[in-house]
C-alpha cells in the first residue's frame, strides 16, 4: 500500500515586511538616497532601497538600514528646552512652543531693529540652505554659513574656480566608460552608495583603481593600487605628474585651447598694476596671438611641441608657438575660432606691453626641476619610479584607450562633430586633500592634471552633474549692504571676483564674525563656522547678541580646541555676563551641544518631516540627468512616543525658521497686513519663487507638465510624492558630455535656469580673481589689504596653482611632532548622529589610534597598548592599535565616535564616553604661530588633517581614554538593548 506524501507546509518565501510602504529620501548621510520605508499598525517595520530611484537605484548601506534606530533613538528631544542652571551644566524645564517662539522673537527682532549682523545664524548638515541662506538674507544679517566652511569649502571653491564645477556634489567620475580612476583622499562616508555601483561598473569592465589616501580603508582596499601617500602632499604628487606629463609631450593642447584659457595673453610687466591680468581690447575682450594672422600656412599647422595629442574628433584648431608664419601674427580675441593661437612665447601688444600665454607659464613653472619625481618622492613617501609609473598609465590610458562614442553634438560656436572623443581617465577627489591649509591649491593642482589629459567632461573622465558647470567666477558675490527694507542685498554666501567684493570695513578689516570674505580668507564661499564661537567670545570684530544654530555640534566633534569652545560658550565678562549673550540651538538629538543652548527647539527625525533636496541647495543630480526630491512625514511626531513613552512635542526647524520670520515680520515672510506668508515649510517648498518661475524644486511646475521653471503648483508635492518622492529629468543624448562648450547642453540648461546665457564656459588653468589680489598685496588699486596681510595674499593668491607646506608641518613641528595624524570618517557612521544609533553602535562602540606596526615598534608601543598623544595644543590618553593599512609616519583613528559622558542618553557606562576619544582635542583653532585661524590662507577651510603628534607609552595606570568632562545630566537609555522593529517603549515585550 503506498503512503501519501506528506504534506508540505504552506512556506511565503516573500513575506511583506509590514501593511503599508511610503517612499521618501534618507537622511543617515548626504548621499540622499530613495528608501521604502515599510510600516506595520503604523509602526516603522522595515528600510530598504528604492530601486527606481535615480541616485542609489535600490541600494542601501547599513546607514540607510539603520534609520530605524535613528528615528526610535532614546536621544530624541521631545519638547522645547529654556535652560534654568549654568550654561554648559545641561539643566533645563520644558516649555511649550508658543512660550518658546515668542521668547526667541523677543530677542531677535530688537537685533534687526537695532542691528541685523548682532545675529550670527550658522547651520549645520542640514541640507536645506535654499531657504536658510534666504532667511538669513531677509533679516538682513552678514553672519551667515552651513557646515561646508570646515567641511568642503576648498573642494568647491577650488573647482568652481577652475572648472565651474568640482568634485564631491557637483561631478562625478564617468563609471561606465572610465579606464583608469584615481581616488585622491576619498573616504567612505560621502555619497557612498553611488560610488559603490560605480566601483562595481568599473571593476566589470577592468579598468584599474588607484587609491591615493594614507589610510587603506573600504574603497582602498578594493583598489588595484594603494599609494600611501604622506598628508598633505597631494599637491605635490600631482604637479610631479603634471612634470612628467609635460616633459613626455603627453597633453591635450587642442583640447586646452578649445575649452581652457591656454592660449590667452598674460601681461607681463612685473611691479606694474596690470602685470599677470589678461591682456584685452578696448571691449574687454581678452586676446590670444593669432600666429597666422598675416600669414596662413598653406597645410596642416605644426603642433605645439612634437608629441602633443590629438583629440581627432573633428578639425583640430591651428596651433604654433613662437615663430611659425614666417614669425608674422596679430592680438585677436581669445574666443574667435579659425585661428591659429600661439601657447607659447613672448609677444608684443599693439600698445607695447609683453605677454605670454597661459600655457607657457604652465611650461616654465611645471617643467621647473624642483617638481620630478626624484625631487618629490622622498617628501610624499612614493618612490620616483612608481610616480614615473603613474603618469605613463595616466597617459596611456587618456590617449591610447581610443575611446569614441557615435553621438553627433554641435559646440557652443556652432560647429558640428560627428563623435565625441573620450579621455578615459576619471578622477575623484575628497576631504582627504581639502582639509589641510593648502588644500585649495592642492584641488586646484588635480583639476590642471585633469585638464592637460583633456580629461574633464570627455567621455570617460570627469563629468559635470547638472546644475554644473557654472560661469567662472558664479556670478553672485557675497552681500554687503542692506537697502531700506533692511534685506541684504545679496545672500550672505557667494563668489568673490576681487577685492572689491570682500566684505570688510573702510579700514580693511573684518565685517563678519567669523572674518570670512575678509583679507585673511578671501575666497571663503561656504563662510568659516569653526571660527564663530572664538570670534564671537572674543568679540572681533564686535560682540553679538544671539548665536543661533542648527544641527552643528560645535562642542564636541564638530570643533577644533574643544576644551576651549566649551570654556567660550561659558565664560562671562567682568560685569557677570556671559560673552556670548544668548544661543538658540536647535536639534533632534540630546547631543553635546544642547548642554550649551540657552533655548533649545527640538527638531523632528527625517521621517517626520517635509525636505526639499533642491537644486537651489547641494543637488543630487547624475552626470545623465537633473534630479530633486523631497522628504515627506512618514509619520506624525506626535504619535511617536519619547524614550519615556510619552508623545513627542517636535517641530521642524524649517518650520519654525518661517514661523520666527513672520513673527519679527521679515519681508518676504509676512503678507502687506502683517500676517505669515507661509503655513509652514511645505507650503514654502511650494510657493516660494526664487526668481518667477524658479522655485525650490523643479518637477510638475504650473499646470503640472511644466519642467525647471513655470508657475507654483499646489499639487506638486503629491506629485512628486506618487513618484517615489523624486523628480528627474535626462539630459539629451547629444548633450551628456563638453557641457562647458556643447550648445545642446547649454541651451537645456538655460531652459531651467542653471545658465543664463548659451556662452561657453572657458575652463581656468590661470586663474586671473586670484591674481587680482596678489596686485592688492603689492599695492595696486584703490582696495589693498591691511599691512599685516600683505605677504600673507602675496604668497598665497598665486594664479597657478602651488605647493607649500602645511602650516602645522615647518620643521619645527615636525622635529617636535613627527607623525601625522588624521580622523577620517567611517563608512559606517556619519558624523555624531549616526554614531550613535543603537545598530551602528554594534559595529564599533569605541575607537582606537591605528598605527603601523613598525611604527609600534619605533616608538616602544604595544599592540593594545594606551598611549598618549601630543600636540602642540594639549594631551590626550588612547588605546592604540597596530594595523599595517597605514603609511608609517601616519597615526589615524575613526572621527566622532568618542562621546562626552552623559551625552546622546546612552548608558552611563558606555564604551563611547570611557574607551571612545576624539583627537579635536589635539587640534588647534589657530595656527601654532597663532596669528590666524587653523585654515586655509584662500578659502578659510579648516585645516583638519595637518595635525602633527608625538607619541609614547602611558603607563601601567592608563584604563580609559583623556581628557574626560563631567558627566552631562540629559538621561540615559538605560540597559536595556532597543530591538528590532521595535520603539524605545517597546523593550520588554
Amino acid at each position: 500500500m503506498t503512503q501519501p506524501a506528506p504534506a508540505e507546509p504552506i512556506l511565503d518565501l516573500s513575506p511583506s515586511p509590514g501593511d503599508e510602504v511610503k517612499t521618501t529620501t534618507c537622511y543617515m548621510c548626504a548621499c540622499r538616497c530613495g528608501i521604502k520605508v515599510w510600516l506595520k499598525d503604523g509602526s516603522i517595520r522595515y528600510i530598504q532601497g528604492n530601486a527606481a530611484h535615480p541616485v542609489n537605484r535600490g541600494v542601501l548601506c547599513a546607514k540607510g538600514a539603520s534609520g530605524i534606530m535613528q528615528h526610535y533613538s532614546p536621544a530624541r528631544l521631545t519638547k522645547p528646552l529654556l535652560r534654568t542652571g549654568e550654561r554648559g551644566s545641561g539643566e533645563f524645564r520644558e516649555i511649550e512652543w508658543e512660550e518658546a517662539l515668542e521668547l526667541a522673537a523677543s530677542w531677535l527682532k530688537p537685533i534687526r531693529e537695532r542691528n541685523p549682523d548682532e545675529l550670527a545664524f550658522f547651520t549645520g548638515r542640514d541640507q536645506s540652505q535654499a531657504l536658510t541662506g534666504w532667511w538669513a538674507q531677509q533679516f538682513g544679517t552678514v553672519n551667515y554659513a552651513a557646515h561646508g566652511g570646515f567641511c568642503s569649502v576648498n573642494m568647491a571653491t577650488g573647482g568652481l574656480y577652475t572648472l565651474g564645477g568640482s568634485f564631491w556634489e557637483f561631478g562625478e567620475p564617468d563609471w561606465d566608460h572610465a579606464r583608469y580612476l584615481m581616488l585622491w583622499g576619498v573616504a567612505e562616508d560621502h555619497d557612498s552608495n553611488p560610488i559603490k555601483l560605480g566601483l562595481g561598473k568599473l571593476k566589470a569592465n577592468g579598468a584599474k583603481i588607484v587609491a591615493v589616501n594614507p589610510v587603506r580603508s573600504g574603497y582602498g582596499a578594493i583598489a588595484d593600487e594603494w599609494i600611501g601617500i604622506r598628508p598633505g602632499t597631494d599637491g605635490l604628487l600631482a604637479f610631479a605628474l603634471i612634470h612628467e606629463l609635460l616633459r613626455m609631450d603627453r597633453i591635450d593642447l587642442d583640447y586646452l585651447v578649445r575649452y581652457a584659457n591656454a592660449h590667452w595673453l598674460v601681461v607681463r610687466n612685473p611691479g606694474g598694476a596690470d602685470d599677470g591680468l589678461f591682456a584685452r581690447d578696448a571691449e574687454g575682450n581678452v586676446l590670444c596671438w593669432d600666429t597666422a594672422a598675416r600669414c596662413r600656412h598653406p597645410g596642416p599647422p605644426p603642433h605645439a611641441g612634437e608629441g602633443a595629442e590629438r583629440s581627432g574628433a573633428f578639425p583640430p584648431p591651428p596651433l604654433a608657438g613662437e615663430g611659425w608664419g614666417g614669425g608674422n601674427g596679430a592680438t585677436i580675441s581669445a574666443s574667435a575660432i579659425d585661428i591659429s593661437p600661439a601657447v607659447v612665447g613672448e609677444y608684443t601688444l599693439p600698445d607695447g606691453r609683453t605677454a605670454v600665454p597661459v600655457f607657457q607659464l604652465v611650461v616654465d613653472r611645471y617643467l621647473d626641476p624642483q617638481y620630478a619625481p626624484d625631487a618629490v618622492a622622498e617628501r610624499c613617501g612614493i618612490t620616483a619610479d612608481t610616480i614615473r609609473r603613474i603618469a605613463r598609465e595616466l597617459a596611456e590610458a587618456a590617449f591610447e584607450s581610443k575611446l569614441t562614442l557615435p553621438i553627433a553634438w554641435t559646440d557652443a560656436w556652432g560647429r558640428e562633430h560627428s563623435e565625441m572623443v573620450g579621455r578615459p581617465v576619471a578622477m575623484h577627489a575628497m576631504r582627504g586633500i581639502s582639509a589641510h591649509s593648502n588644500g585649495f591649491h592642492t584641488c586646484r593642482a588635480l583639476h590642471l592634471l585633469q585638464l592637460l589629459l583633456g580629461a574633464v567632461d570627455a567621455p570617460g573622465s570627469f563629468r559635470y552633474q547638472p546644475p554644473y558647470p557654472k560661469p567662472i567666477p558664479l556670478p553672485n558675490r557675497p552681500g554687503k549692504t542692506r537697502n531700506d527694507a533692511g534685506i541684504l542685498d545679496a545672500p550672505p554666501l557667494g563668489f568673490v571676483h576681487g577685492p572689491e567684493d570682500l566684505v570688510v570695513d573702510a579700514d580693511g578689516e573684518p565685517r563678519r564674525i567669523d572674518h570670512a570674505f575678509s583679507w585673511a580668507y578671501p575666497l571663503s564661499a561656504h563662510g568659516m563656522m569653526h571660527t564663530v564661537i572664538r570670534n564671537a567670545w572674543a568679540g572681533d570684530p564686535y560682540r553679538i547678541d544671539t548665536l543661533m544654530m542648527f544641527m552643528a555640534n560645535m562642542s564636541w566633534n564638530s570643533a577644533m580646541n574643544t576644551t576651549g569652545t566649551m570654556q567660550w560658550l561659558t565664560d562671562r565678562d567682568a560685569a557677570g555676563d556671559y560673552r556670548i549673550p544668548r544661543i538658540i540651538y536647535s536639534d533632534a538629538y540630546a547631543s553635546e551641544m544642547v548642554a550649551y543652548a540657552d533655548l533649545v527647539l527640538p527638531d523632528t527625525t527625517y521621517l517626520e518631516r517635509f525636505d526639499a533636496i533642491s537644486l537651489l541647495d547641494r543637488p543630487i543630480s547624475d552626470a545623465d540627468g537633473a534630479s530633486d526630491a523631497i522628504r515627506h512625514p512618514v509619520f506624525d511626531p506626535a504619535t511617536q512616543a519619547d524614550k519615556d513613552g510619552r508623545p513627542r512635542d517636535v517641530r521642524g526647524f524649517q518650520s519654525v525658521l518661517i514661523d520666527l520670520g513672520a513673527r519679527i515680520g521679515l519681508p518676504g515672510l509676512c503678507d502687506d497686513n502683517g500676517t505669515p506668508k507661509y503655513r509652514d515649510y511645505a507650503d514654502y517648498i511650494l510657493r516660494h519663487e526664487r526668481a518667477p518661475g524658479i522655485g525650490l524644486l523643479a518637477g510638475w511646475r504650473g499646470d503640472g507638465t511644466q519642467h525647471g521653471k513655470g508657475a507654483p503648483n499646489p499639487d506638486q508635492l503629491q506629485r512628486y510624492i506618487d513618484n517615489g518622492g523624486f523628480w528627474r529629468e535626462e539630459i539629451p543624448r547629444n548633450a551628456r558630455y563638453f557641457k562647458m562648450a556643447n550648445r545642446g547642453y547649454l541651451e537645456w540648461a538655460q531652459r531651467f535656469g542653471f545658465v543664463g546665457s548659451t556662452d561657453p564656459i572657458v575652463l581656468q588653468l590661470y586663474a586671473e580673481p586670484l591674481q587680482k589680489f596678489r596686485l592688492a598685496a603689492q599695492g595696486h588699486g584703490e582696495r589693498q589689504p591691511p599691512e599685516r596681510h600683505r605677504e600673507r595674499v602675496a604668497t598665497y593668491f598665486d594664479p597657478l596653482p602651488i605647493w607649500y607646506e602645511p602650516f602645522e608641518h615647518d620643521q619645527t613641528s615636525r622635529d617636535a611632532y613627527p607623525l601625522n595624524a588624521v580622523t577620517q570618517r567611517p563608512m559606517f557612521m556619519y558624523h555624531a548622529w549616526g554614531s550613535q544609533n543603537a545598530w551602528l553602535r554594534q559595529i564599533a562602540a569605541r575607537n582606537f589610534l591605528y598605527l603601523h606596526p613598525d611604527t609600534g615598534t619605533q616608538y616602544g608601543l604595544a599592540d593594545e597598548g594606551w598611549v598618549t598623544v601630543a600636540s602642540h595644543h594639549g594631551e590626550i590618553t588612547a588605546q592604540a592599535k597596530f594595523a599595517a593599512n597605514v603609511q608609517p609616519d601616519t597615526v589615524w583613528t575613526w572621527n566622532a565616535i568618542g562621546k562626552r559622558r552623559g551625552a546622546w542618553r546612552l548608558a552611563k557606562d558606555a564604551p563611547e564616553g570611557e574607551k571612545g576619544f576624539l583627537l579635536n582635542h589635539l587640534i588647534s583653532d589657530v595656527t601654532p604661530k597663532g596669528d590666524y585661524a587653523n585654515a586655509d590662507p584662500v578659502t578659510g577651510q579648516a585645516a583638519w588633517f595637518d595635525l602633527r603628534v608625538a607619541i609614547r607609552p602611558a603607563g601601567a595606570a592608563a584604563d580609559g581614554t583623556r581628557p574626560q568632562f563631567p558627566a552631562l545630566p540629559l538621561g540615559n537609555a538605560g540597559t536595556q538593548p532597543l530591538r528590532y522593529g521595535a520603539s524605545s517603549t517597546d523593550r520588554d515585550r
